[in-house]
């Protein structure tokens, strides 16, 4: 019985663990699992996907990004108009007000890296740096996944984190 009270925590523990490593905090923001696609040999861009939520008190804004496997980072918005899906630039960064929650994912915001010098392999994890406007730089890994993958906290609401 003495053996079961402790087993039962250590397990729990166990499973949990792999889970909150890929999560990272800065100021009171936490960055939950930055992934990347795997690319075809010769690509040129990537693109870069997380969540980041704002356990703060005050708002703060991703301003730019960082990484050593590209020429450069970007910060995208993907949307689609009268039918036509289109990609831009967003200049300024992301706010992300106290309480909230935002995604970057799959045909929505997103990070793009541009001029990749070297293709991205499924099961690698690659580099990189956020910049916040105020909680400052984070260092951060992209789990490169299968070129098809999708979300895995798709359709989740993550406000209440």
């Amino acid at each position: 019985m003495i053996k079961l009270r402790f087993i039962a925590p250590l397990a729990l523990a166990l499973l949990v663990a792999p889970a909150a490593a890929h999560d990272y905090n800065v100021g009171g923001l936490m960055i939950r699992h930055p992934w990347s696609r795997a690319t075809v040999p010769g690509g040129k861009v990537g693109g870069g996907y997380l969540t980041i939520m704002n356990h703060g008190g005050e708002a703060d804004r991703l301003v730019s990004v960082t990484v050593p496997f590209a020429e450069k980072a970007e910060i995208h918005e993907s949307s689609m108009e009268g039918g036509v899906a289109r990609m831009r630039e967003i200049e300024g960064g992301v706010a992300i007000a106290p309480g909230e929650t935002v995604d970057f994912a799959p045909g929505g915001k997103h990070l793009m890296f541009v001029g990749l010098t070297k293709p991205l392999a499924k099961g690698e994890k690659v580099k990189g740096e956020l910049v916040f406007e105020k909680a400052g730089k984070v260092e951060v890994e992209f789990a490169v996944e299968a070129a098809g993958a999708k979300p895995s906290m798709e359709g989740m609401d993550h406000k209440g984190h």
